[in-house]
């Protein structure tokens, strides 16, 4: 409880002083002391608006719709006889429509959480292949490790989204300065920034997906059940990988296995490989 406290005021802090920097720079080269107490008070209103809404931000990003019981009765019943058998709060429930198999834990708190599953994996898994993904993503939201991912993935969002605004304005022209500096700091904010928030995001995301997977599996008694559903996700995501989007490789973090394809998902994975996840299951299992 204690780590997790201090690695979200370390998210707050680094969230500040990058907007804070990016501020100075720009008032550094227009000359104007403006942009820097603009920036002071736009990181903290920015740590403020992300603390309250990251976890909606997370579902929109995914157009994410509640599921209700009765769509869904027997997603209902396993989760519910998990929360249960966790003696914890049973979370709000949602369904994505992509096709692209995943699941992630959004929220504040056990209290305020969320868990969504897209229609891909729906379709893909078995009744207890999916028991095993709803125990990881539970145990993600009872560790109470969901605020610090979904604090990255919502500040990631709120500065993509200033920084396409930014863009929008340099393009436009409006960044005739008399000092080139000026112009530098608009384009630190367009490019560094969603590069920092990603590697915020990577910084706190893999040791807690082994975490999950293990206390998952020890909620359901069940590893190798997550371990099978594990290996049809990955080769799903292989068929049919999620569309990238700014606000979607945000929320790639959260998600139980890496959406996308290509070099970059290699390159800054967000989560441990695949074989060393369900390696760790097997012999959990006994293997």
């Amino acid at each position: 409880m204690g780590k997790n406290t201090m690695k979200t005021a370390l998210l707050f802090a680094a969230m500040w002083g990058l907007v804070v920097a990016i501020g100075a720079l720009i008032s550094f080269g227009t000359r104007s002391s403006a942009p820097f107490y603009l920036s002071v008070v736009m990181g903290l209103g920015m740590n403020f608006y992300t603390y309250w809404n990251s976890d909606k931000l997370a579902l929109r990003s995914m157009n994410a719709r509640p599921v209700s019981p009765e769509e869904a009765p027997w997603m209902y019943q396993m989760v519910g006889e998990l929360a249960e058998r966790a003696g914890q709060p049973m979370p709000r429930l949602y369904l994505s429509p992509s096709m692209t198999p995943n699941a992630f834990a959004t929220g504040r708190n056990p209290k305020n959480a969320a868990v969504c599953c897209t229609e891909g994996i729906i379709h893909l898994l078995n009744e207890r292949e999916m028991r095993g993904v709803l125990g990881h993503e539970l145990m993600h939201v009872y560790n109470r490790d969901i605020l610090t991912s979904t604090l990255a993935a919502g500040m990631a969002s709120v500065i993509t989204a200033v920084a396409q605004i930014m863009s929008f304005g340099v393009m436009r022209g409006d960044n005739r300065q008399s000092n080139p500096l000026g112009l530098l700091g608009s384009l630190a904010l367009i490019f560094l920034a969603p590069l920092a928030a990603t590697i915020l995001q990577m910084g706190i995301s893999r040791s807690r997906e082994l975490e999950a997977d293990y206390d998952g599996a020890m909620l359901t008694e069940d590893p190798l059940a997550l371990a099978s559903a594990l290996r049809k996700i990955e080769a799903g995501v292989k068929n049919n990988p999620l569309q990238r989007t700014p606000t979607r490789s945000n929320v790639a973090a959260m998600m139980i296995a890496n959406p996308f394809r290509g070099a970059l998902r290699s390159l800054m994975s967000t989560h441990p490989p695949m074989d060393q996840r369900i390696a760790q299951l097997e012999k959990l299992a006994g293997y």
